[in-house]
């Protein structure tokens, strides 16, 4: 989107005082992210960049866990993942990863798709790519602080989440119903954890066409329910797009259980839910007048 002169200036002064030449003619900024706003340049010998600004303090003990998770898992990976060359309390910067986004917002708000989801190569792609995360032993990420639950753990933590929201808004009573039964009945939940992203969806991948070259914002990284990163997904394609997508997972090693579709749906349900924890943490009036709509949306 444009940038004011101001923007600009303050951009490329930031950048500079980190060692970054940033030719202003080049910022693009995307203001989409929550928590950092992100900008896009070359510098002056035309390579470019990905800068991310940190909206609020809160963020930056996320982003230490984060930068050191992202040093970790790189080699284990395919795809490419953020190097970050630069990381201080004002600035994480790092050089544009190959491909382009997925998915993107357009000046009105509306999600604009750039690949065909229901394409079998891109069922492959994300099959092999989410086969491959899973299967990195926890052992390698531990040390890098991100959080790290037992099975049980898994559905405890999503329990207390609910509660808390429950107790802070008002929940429409089919949601709650419809979470209680879900968290009552084992037969949906995972008995394994794996290491996971946390929001896999197509914003976060960089792209070929269908295949997934770069994965970004590994901010939710975390060893717990391994369904995470595939509930985006579950409620954007046809049950055969992600049948498709299980069965490369399974053939590449990932494992799944009679119930694993099933629980990425409801899991996809509680997304109000995030947004409400989201919310509370920040006071923003917006945040939270947006999670009363979605926790609650007959009223």
């Amino acid at each position: 989107m444009p940038t004011t002169n101001s923007e600009t200036t303050t951009i490329r002064e930031l950048a500079e005082s980190h060692g970054l030449d940033i030719d202003p003619k080049t910022i693009i900024v995307n203001e989409l992210g929550l928590d950092f706003q992100v900008a896009i340049a070359k510098t002056v010998d035309g390579q470019s960049w990905v800068l991310r600004i940190p909206r609020r303090p809160d963020v930056t003990d996320r982003a230490t866990v984060e930068g050191r998770f992202l040093r970790n898992i790189a080699p284990h990976l395919s795809v490419a993942v953020p190097d970050w060359q630069i990381h201080t309390e004002c600035l994480i910067a790092y050089p544009l990863l190959p491909g382009e986004p997925g998915l993107t917002i357009d000046e009105q708000g509306q999600p604009q798709w750039h690949f065909d989801v229901e394409a079998a190569e891109y069922a492959e792609s994300l099959g092999d790519f989410l086969a491959e995360l899973h299967s990195v032993d926890p052992s390698i990420v531990r040390s890098s602080g991100i959080a790290e639950y037992s099975p049980a753990e898994v559905k405890a933590h999503k329990r207390d989440d609910i509660a808390r929201v429950v107790a802070e808004f008002d929940v429409e009573q089919s949601l709650r119903e419809r979470w209680n039964a879900w968290l009552d009945d084992d037969s949906y939940w995972p008995k394994f954890t794996t290491v996971t992203h946390g929001e896999v969806y197509p914003a976060h991948q960089l792209m070929d066409g269908p295949k997934n070259l770069s994965i970004l914002d590994w901010t939710t990284a975390a060893v717990g329910d391994p369904a995470r990163d595939f509930m985006f997904h579950h409620a954007s394609v046809s049950a055969e797009a992600f049948d498709a997508t299980i069965r490369r997972y399974v053939e590449n090693g990932g494992q799944v259980w009679p119930k694993f579709a099933a629980h990425c749906g409801e899991l996809f349900s509680t997304s109000p839910v995030e947004l409400g924890l989201y919310a509370l943490q920040t006071g923003d009036a917006d945040h939270i007048e947006a999670a009363k709509a979605q926790l609650n949306p007959s009223k």
